[in-house]
């Protein structure tokens, strides 16, 4: 549940650059909000891995 948490505050920290971006309509913001859901697509394709592997790891013994 720790990588679920991780996710959850990253998400979590994006929240004034979507504002600022969609509500505000600052264009300097949505650079941020791209580059946001760069690192969550990161972060995801990490979690994905390790999911990927433990239930490899599971699947051999």
């Amino acid at each position: 549940m720790d990588r679920f948490n991780q996710l959850k505050e990253l998400i979590a920290s994006f929240e004034k650059d979507f504002e600022k971006f969609y509500v505000k309509e600052n264009k300097t913001a949505g650079v941020r909000v791209r580059k946001h859901m760069q690192t969550l697509r990161q972060v995801a394709q990490d979690i994905r891995n390790e999911v990927q592997a433990m239930k490899n790891d599971d699947d051999g013994e």
